[in-house]
């Protein structure tokens, strides 16, 4: 980064700050008029474990609905291509439009999520796919229902941009990992659990009652939504304010966001502005956004390899290729359970620098995850033989589903925890680059294993897993350096810092 680069990150760090820290028009932090987040505004603190977990619950319901609607479309492929007497390269246009929807709408749901709260985007965005299903699921035109795939998945992006924020926002530190466990791989069982049971509406029903299932699951989450909370700080501290003003009828009350000259277009732009400044300025973030987006990439190569190695070399049907993702599903349930482990390695970290260790510890996770996923795909690769029983490839892929868990389970908690205040911005440039890689690796993946075969193509990716191997061990021993000069991470730092002691005050003052 040159010399201007630095001095405009740090300055739209700066700004970032501000928004989030409330300040007085004259700059006092002293005015008995501004209303701040105190112990029981905070939502890590307001509401109880039961209300935080049902919350998050919910969110990775929607997580799972959203990425599932994804792994849909690729079982409805043939279909569909039938149907419209299209390719099935044109009918995997289904998928990536669906996905390049999830990489685009990260740009505008997190920054407007920051503007007018997380809750109303939430039941917004999901209101608006739910709508948008039924051309998809009634379309009579391959065009109407590209267009509307599209549109499915930028509406749905929220629950990848801002999802893991409301998680982060629900819980502290000190027990975010176990959450963002479950959230993490609440993303990765929609794409391995749907075609569990696609697989079986398809050969029975036909690929519309993949859409009316959707239909139905849509409009039942849209309901849930209702019950998760308001966890943006800006619009918690704009709504108290509101109260404030209506119960004591004195005009004076007032939060910091409702004094900023900026307009809600201006916001917006800070927000998005944020969101690619943190993505390409702040080193750290940039290279575990890279490495993830490959990761990711070679994760949808390797799903839809599992219609090829299953149902063209066994011959299952498919109601039976959806069940071979079962492998990798209980790979995920691997992944979770383990995160007691993890809890008591963090703890004695934590012990060994005072209660505070670096953001870096999580990166343990994606060391262990990193050698995980090429011993698997090297396992897939020479179990794809026709002459080895199908549970051999099955099986194979059990590490797989930990290893991927492993690795974005340590990435999304380094984010929440070395950028706090800032994590939603974090997130929504992680979706955005991870998922631009996930919608271009399918549109190959049907040639590159007519070409390379199963075995080769397997190997092939496998190889590449295992030059990446390295990179967590490489992130871990530079991270703490590059956050240091990180405008960004400094920031987030030190206003984590200053939350943290001013809720330590307020619990000794309630004592």
């Amino acid at each position: 980064m040159d010399r201007d680069a630095e001095k405009e990150a740090r300055s739209s760090a700066d700004a970032s700050a501000s928004a989030l820290t409330p300040t007085t028009s004259s700059g006092a932090p002293s005015d008995p008029y501004e209303v701040t987040l105190e112990l029981a505004d905070d939502p890590a603190y307001a509401y109880p474990l039961w209300r935080r977990w049902l919350a998050c619950i919910i969110v990775n319901a929607g997580a799972v609905c959203v990425t599932g609607a994804s792994a849909m479309a690729a079982t409805a492929e043939i279909g569909v291509a039938q149907t419209f007497h299209v390719s099935t390269e044109v009918s995997t246009l289904a998928v990536t439009l669906f996905v390049v929807g999830l990489g685009t709408g990260p740009i505008l749901t997190g920054p407007v999520a920051e503007v007018v709260g997380q809750q109303a985007l939430y039941l917004t965005s999901f209101f608006l796919m739910f709508c948008f299903t039924w051309p998809v699921a009634f379309s009579h035109s391959i065009a109407v229902h590209m267009v509307f795939r599209f549109l499915q998945g930028f509406c749905g992006s929220a629950f990848l941009s801002i999802g893991g924020a409301t998680v982060n926002s629900l819980f502290t530190n000190e027990t975010v990992a176990v959450p963002m466990a479950a959230y993490t791989i609440a993303t990765f069982v929609g794409p391995v659990l749907t075609p569990v049971f696609s697989g079986f509406i398809y050969e029975y029903a036909g690929w519309r009652w993949l859409y009316y299932v959707l239909i139905a699951w849509t409009f039942g989450e849209l309901v849930a939504l209702l019950a998760v909370p308001e966890t943006v700080v800006s619009v918690i501290l704009r709504r108290k304010a509101q109260k404030l003003r209506k119960a004591t009828g004195d005009e004076r009350y007032y939060a910091a966001v409702e004094r900023q000259s900026s307009s809600i277009l201006q916001a917006l732009g800070q927000a998005c502005k944020d969101i690619f400044a943190l993505m390409l300025f702040d080193r750290m973030a940039l290279l575990l956004d890279i490495w993830l987006s490959l990761i990711l990439g070679i994760v949808y190569l390797t799903l839809q390899a599992f219609p090829i190695i299953f149902g063209g070399k066994h011959g299952f049907t498919p109601a039976q290729v959806g069940l071979s993702f079962l492998g990798v599903f209980v790979g995920l349930g691997v992944a979770l359970a383990s995160m007691a482990y993890w809890k008591r390695f963090r703890a004695r970290v934590a012990a060994a620098h005072g209660g505070n260790p670096p953001p870096e510890v999580w990166l343990a996770m994606g060391k262990v995850g990193g050698v995980l996923i090429p011993i698997s795909l090297y396992c897939l690769a020479f179990t794809t033989y026709r002459s080895v029983h199908w549970s051999g490839p099955i099986i194979a892929a059990l590490p797989f589903g930990t290893g991927i868990c492993f690795v974005y389970i340590s990435v999304f908690t380094y984010f929440v925890t070395a950028y706090r205040p800032m994590a939603a911005a974090a997130l929504s440039g992680c979706a955005v680059m991870r998922t631009s890689f996930a919608a271009a690796f399918p549109l190959f993946a049907n040639q590159m294993y007519a070409r390379m075969g199963t075995v080769g193509a397997t190997a092939f990716l496998a190889g590449v897993m295992t030059l990446m191997a390295p990179l967590p061990f490489v992130f871990a021993k530079i991270g703490g350096r590059l956050r240091e000069r990180s405008p960004y991470a400094t920031h987030c730092a030190r206003e984590e810092q200053n939350t943290q002691e001013k809720h330590a005050q307020e619990k000794q003052a309630h004592a």
